[in-house]
């Protein structure tokens, strides 16, 4: 049973890291503001969440076998996910608006909608 457990927290730690990894090469390679703040925050999002499964995972084993701080990490854990969950789209939505009103262009034509609604 443990080692199923174990073999499950590993799992979901290596595909949390992959996809933060992705999230870097993505900041390095994309070419303008919008494609890396779309990798850093989905990407990121995405990989936080099995990190902080795995950990969930850990501390609910450790709440399991008699240690009362794996519920408390457990706690804790959910509550950081919850506002990773919030607040990381909402930080990016943010910057975007911000870089559209100053004018920061894509690096590819696009048919750009809230540009017509600015200015009427």
């Amino acid at each position: 049973m443990i080692t199923i457990i174990t073999g499950i927290i590993y799992v979901l730690l290596g595909i949390g890291v992959f996809f933060n990894i992705l999230a870097s090469i993505g900041l390095l390679r994309f070419p303008d503001v919008y494609t890396r703040l779309h990798a850093g925050t989905k990407c990121t999002t995405f990989g936080s969440i099995f990190i902080i499964g795995s950990v969930i995972i850990l501390g609910l084993r450790s709440w399991y076998f008699g240690d009362v701080n794996g519920s408390v990490l457990a706690i804790h854990s959910m509550g950081a996910l919850l506002a990773i969950l919030v607040t990381n789209p909402t930080g990016a939505h943010a910057i975007a608006r911000a870089a559209h009103k100053s004018g920061v262009k894509p690096a590819q034509a696009v048919i750009d909608t809230l540009e017509k609604e600015d200015n009427s």
